[in-house]
């Protein structure tokens, strides 16, 4: 496995995906330079069709960029098989989606616990316990998801995610299920993670108000990035409000 020497937690480095061919074509990201610094959280925006779905799967080792460099966890995944990236996705990479993803007959803990599993890792219960503490879930480890909220059960989402202590977390919209008051419980979950324990993440979503708790924004039209801009920590509204007047021009 090549690692270089690494100070971004993703980089990546004029990359392109191009879906179909002739008339069909499709440019999905268009030389899309950019690097996630380790210990930041990053939204990024855009329309509908922006690229922004694929740039998350692209950085993730999800999907196989047409062109360009991706480097992850300080590995170039170019260079790797897919059984390669398969093992650098379970070693270093935390996922959470709109979608809970949870067993229903498994208790919160052996959710957490089950993707390990299935990739043959063993976690032991003291990990899963302080996983499923770092997000308030302690006293919840032997509930079934049907007996949480909404809210209860995207945490334990992310604790999954998070039980191998992952280089990044990729969050896509993970709050778009929620209802507003839940939303904003998790996110600030999210931001207390980048803060108290360095967790780099990197969330798409289309809300002004989840975007506003990032330290930057990056945002994509027609596979390009067309701004980034950095946020200040206690401007709040103005936050917010710069992000919606960004996102209506794109829009426009």
């Amino acid at each position: 496995m090549r690692r270089t020497a690494v100070q971004d937690a993703v980089e990546l480095q004029d990359v392109s995906k191009v879906h179909g061919t002739g008339g069909r074509r499709v440019t999905a990201l268009d030389s899309i330079s950019l690097g996630f610094p380790r210990g930041t959280f990053t939204a990024i925006m855009g329309p509908s069709g922006s690229g922004k779905s694929t740039l998350l799967q692209s950085a993730a080792g999800l999907e196989q960029p047409t062109g360009g460099r991706i480097v992850l966890a300080g590995v170039d995944i170019g260079r790797q098989s897919e059984k390669e990236r398969a093992r650098l996705r379970r070693d270093h990479v935390g996922f959470v989606f709109q979608a809970f993803n949870l067993v229903e007959s498994l208790t919160a803990a052996q959710n957490v616990e089950l993707p390990s599993r299935f990739a043959g890792r063993k976690v032991s219960r003291q990990e899963v316990a302080n996983a499923l503490d770092a997000v308030g879930l302690a006293d919840r480890a032997g509930h079934r998801p049907s007996e949480l909220s909404g809210g209860q059960q995207q945490r334990v989402a992310l604790a999954r995610a998070l039980v191998t202590r992952p280089d990044v977390l990729f969050a896509d919209e993970p709050t778009g299920a929620l209802d507003t008051v839940t939303s904003r419980e998790v996110l600030r979950l999210m931001r207390m993670l980048v803060d108290q324990e360095g967790q780099t993440t990197l969330m798409v979503t289309h809300d002004p108000v989840a975007a506003a708790l990032a330290d930057v924004v990056v945002f994509l039209k027609d596979g390009r990035i067309t701004d980034r801009i950095a946020l200040s920590r206690d401007a709040g509204r103005r936050n917010t409000a710069v992000i919606a007047t960004h996102m209506t021009r794109l829009e426009a």
